[in-house]
């Protein structure tokens, strides 16, 4: 099937828009990219995700797909032979792939923003969240590294890679707003081997906002959600 008329509807900052430029990135897929104002949102934004009404959205072909795990998928279905494969052939092995995606989607990014937008015991719950989650998601990696992850390339990278490294590869600017660490690399040491090892890669590099951005955006979100402004 023809790459003309990809084109990613997005919003910089945001992981999940992230991860579906650099899937398109590992598979050697062009495609335009249209950033999306979300507090003023177009009209033919609207009609192409008129249920959720979110980022991202990948209109390929002048179809459009959306949420970002499932336009994962159509990626490797529409261009199964082109580049490397981002899930395993063998059908169990794609589950297990597909079940650690899903965790990785699922339980990071919300106590993340609790973190980063609540203080007292909502933000301590949320972090002590976050540190076991990562306890789980060592062990759980070592399915997929048992020999550690020297072997991660641009050309080797899978869909649990792309979803990892669009969710972690961001959290130094978390970190640095308020002062701690999620990855500790004495208690979770493969998931400290296996961000870092993706930070190093061009196509991450590629695909990450600017630290400094980052860390404006968080400092901001921060700021209106423990003093919002008074009305």
């Amino acid at each position: 099937m023809a790459a003309a008329g990809s084109v990613v509807h997005g919003m910089w900052a945001s992981p999940f828009s992230k991860r579906v430029e650099l899937a398109l990135k590992v598979k050697g897929i062009p495609y335009e990219y249209v950033e999306e104002d979300l507090k003023n949102k177009r009209q033919y934004f609207l009609q192409i995700n008129p249920v959720y009404k979110k980022i991202p959205v990948l209109v390929h072909n002048g179809k459009p797909i959306c949420e970002s795990l499932i336009i994962l998928e159509y990626i490797e279905d529409t261009w199964k032979n082109t580049g490397p494969k981002l899930l395993p052939d063998d059908s169990y092995e794609r589950a297990q792939v597909r079940f650690w995606i899903d965790f990785v989607h699922s339980k990071f990014s919300d106590n993340v923003m609790q973190a980063i937008t609540k203080d007292g015991e909502m933000q301590e719950k949320a972090i002590s969240n976050i540190h076991e989650q990562m306890k789980i998601l060592d062990e759980g990696l070592k399915r997929f590294y048992p020999n550690g992850t020297s072997g991660i390339s641009n050309e080797t990278l899978g869909l649990l890679d792309i979803v990892g490294g669009s969710v972690f590869c961001p959290f130094k600017a978390s970190e640095q707003v308020l002062g701690l660490k999620f990855i500790d690399p004495e208690k979770t040491p493969l998931v400290y081997s296996w961000v870092e090892t993706l930070r190093g890669l061009s196509l991450l590099k590629e695909t990450t906002p600017p630290h400094d951005k980052q860390v404006q955006i968080i400092t901001y979100f921060r700021q209106i959600s423990i003093n919002p402004p008074s009305a």
